[in-house]
């Protein structure tokens, strides 16, 4: 009987422990549901898109910025090489940049699609989100809208590179290259390939907001972001 009590009693202290270690875990006494939960993390994402998107859409915002600088796709990079030892870096340089310039057009037309898609995203599990990653909100974002912002998006590149003449210029390089002897033609899809690049690039941007609004209480300008926010810290 004794032995029983005493098993009983040590089950009860490891349940106990591990139970108060998992309460601790959770913020306690703040009153804050799911749905305001998930309009903190669209008000951190829409922050995102306003502090840090827009940088993506001035004069280089792409091209000069490491972080979402759209390099040349694997195909065209052989191009590229080929273009600098013949004595045409100049020519590559161009190739290159304007492909960022047509990624910084697209964007600042595209910035309200990013808008509508973040009023519209339904959070499934709000607080999982906020108590995840520094980049949990704009990963989630990413899966739930990444399909439907390539379709509004791809022709919007597509006009940009008629806009600011990327089209005829990687028309010349692609004929120049094709016509020098030992080399296969190629074709890329660049409309394809610096969408997506792009799109990379915006939600990259977004995740330095949200991690500046997790780490930073600083930078949690409104009393939903400091109400929201301090419950994962």
């Amino acid at each position: 009987m004794k032995r029983l009590l005493l098993c009983v009693l040590v089950f009860q202290l490891v349940g106990c422990a591990e139970l108060q270690q998992v309460v601790n875990q959770l913020p306690q006494g703040t009153g804050i549901g799911n749905d305001q939960i998930a309009q903190g993390l669209r008000e951190a994402l829409n922050m995102g898109i306003e502090k840090q998107v827009n940088k993506l859409t001035s004069e280089n915002g792409f091209y000069k910025n490491e972080l979402v600088k759209i390099l040349l796709p694997e195909e065209l990079q052989k191009v590229d090489k080929t273009l600098r030892d013949i004595g045409l870096s100049s020519l590559a340089d161009e190739g290159l940049r304007i492909i960022n310039r047509a990624a910084e057009d697209a964007v600042g037309e595209a910035t309200p699609i990013f808008v509508q898609a973040v009023k519209g995203i339904t959070f499934n599990d709000a607080r999982q989100i906020l108590l995840g990653n520094d980049n949990a909100a704009t990963q989630y974002l990413q899966q739930a809208t990444k399909t439907q912002l390539y379709n509004k998006f791809n022709p919007v590149i597509k006009n940009s590179f008629q806009k600011v003449g990327a089209d005829q210029i990687w028309s010349n390089i692609i004929t120049k290259y094709n016509s020098l002897p030992l080399t296969n033609d190629v074709n890329p899809d660049l409309t394809d390939y610096t969408t997506n690049e792009a799109l990379e690039g915006v939600y990259a941007m977004i995740a330095v907001e949200e991690k500046e609004i997790r780490t930073k209480v600083s930078s949690r300008t409104t009393d939903l972001l400091k109400k929201v926010f301090a419950l994962q810290d």
